[in-house]
């Protein structure tokens, strides 16, 4: 019994990526509660899982670290606020050593993203689009944003495996 409630809080973290994700890529924001239920759900789930305060301790800091560097790069306008909130709720749950493949497979990610886009949005491309919904239209449009929730997603769900919260199960 108490391995399947652990594995059921463990869901937390995927769903909520996801649906950041799809959220991103219909309307281009990320709600705040996603990121807030995110931060919120990780201290229950680590002490349900039995995670070392030590790792805790280590998983804050790189939520913290990753919360700066999404803000700068936030500033910067290369990414959006609420892609910068989803990145650090994200590295909070992954830790160490998860976030170094996070990191290198957002990246990768959101360059293979932009090129899919970049594609989308070709003259080729473009014409064959207003057949599909408003959403799917509006992410053909050329000059709009890239929607990097979906890079997130992508870069968070490939390194779930490798974090201490799952190694716990």
């Amino acid at each position: 019994m108490i391995h399947a409630l652990q594995s059921l809080l463990l869901l937390i973290f995927p769903v909520l990526v996801i649906v950041a994700a799809l959220r991103d890529a219909t309307s281009y924001t990320i709600p705040n509660w996603i990121s807030l239920a995110l931060l919120a759900g990780f201290p229950p789930v680590a002490l349900a899982l039995g995670l070392p305060l030590s790792v805790i301790g280590l998983n804050l800091g790189i939520g913290g670290v990753a919360l700066a560097t999404g803000m700068g790069m936030f500033a910067l306008g290369w990414i959006g606020g609420g892609d910068a909130k989803l990145f650090a709720a994200a590295a909070l749950w992954l830790g160490w050593p998860a976030a170094i493949s996070y990191l290198a497979i957002t990246g990768m990610a959101g360059g293979a993203l932009a090129v899919g886009l970049l594609g989308l949005r070709s003259i080729y491309v473009r014409p064959f689009v207003p057949a599909g919904p408003a959403w799917f239209a509006r992410l053909a449009q050329p000059g709009e944003n890239v929607p990097y929730g979906v890079a997130i997603a992508l870069g968070a769900l490939m390194a779930f495996p490798a974090s201490a919260l799952v190694a716990r199960l």
